[in-house]
């Protein structure tokens, strides 16, 4: 089954409705994204804290339950601490191991926080998980994509001026600075990005047989590549030249 617009409506979620397709193993009792990369935000940047602030609270949906171990999903319907002291997810009165949910207005996908809050508080911070998008909406034109080093993450900015995690297979793991299967795959979405002129942002690589441009590849595995910057079209086409 290949992602095509056409076929599901998988990244507008203004339409009212999204689909959204899931891998299962009842056996085992496993269940998750089939095609959509599981992103971790533990270390804040600027462009994660936009992110973040953007989202809005919901109580814990099906898919929520999919970003957790099953044992967790009964933490998802636990109050915090600081709303109950007497919460199952309290420790001591003051510390926490809650989980809270929230989704994205724009893009329809959903975020789990999981607290960690030692007692006395010396220690107090949150892991978000979400799943990154399989395109820009249909509506979106691409700006210019980032680079974040602080987060660890990568970003697409439109022109309209939406944040967006930068759309991303399962089995991709997109890195930088080094050799391996996470830069090949950021390499491969960069050269089709530049082929279509920003035009194609979903995922997928590119056509059997054929190799990221090396210009590309070869910058992707450099150290220039290993620190927080924003490329434009420009700039992408720049580094492809050489």
């Amino acid at each position: 089954m290949s992602f095509t617009h056409p076929d599901l409506n998988l990244t507008d979620p203004t339409k009212g409705y999204a689909h959204f397709v899931l891998y299962t193993e009842a056996r085992i009792g496993v269940a998750g994204a089939a095609w959509n990369a599981t992103v971790s935000i533990e270390r804040q940047s600027p462009y994660a804290r936009e992110w973040l602030d953007r989202l809005v609270r919901c109580e814990p949906n099906p898919l929520h339950t999919t970003l957790v171990d099953n044992q967790a999903i009964p933490k998802l319907f636990h109050p915090c601490v600081d709303d109950d002291k007497n919460s199952p997810s309290a420790v001591e009165g003051s510390g926490c191991i809650c989980h809270r949910t929230w989704y994205d207005p724009e893009f329809g996908l959903p975020v789990v926080g999981e607290h960690y809050r030692t007692v006395g508080g010396d220690t107090d911070r949150w892991t978000y998980t979400t799943y990154a998008p399989l395109d820009l909406r249909p509506r979106d034109a691409f700006a210019y994509l980032v680079i974040d080093r602080t987060s660890g993450l990568f970003w697409i900015r439109t022109t309209a001026g939406t944040l967006s995690l930068l759309p991303e297979h399962h089995s991709c793991g997109y890195d930088v600075g080094r050799t391996g299967g996470g830069p090949c795959a950021f390499a491969e979405y960069l050269h089709k990005l530049v082929a279509s002129d920003g035009a194609d942002t979903a995922i997928g690589g590119l056509p059997h047989g054929q190799s990221a441009d090396p210009q590309i590849l070869a910058w992707v595995t450099s150290t220039d590549a290993k620190r927080t910057q924003e490329l434009t079209m420009e700039d992408l086409k720049t580094i492809q030249r050489g």
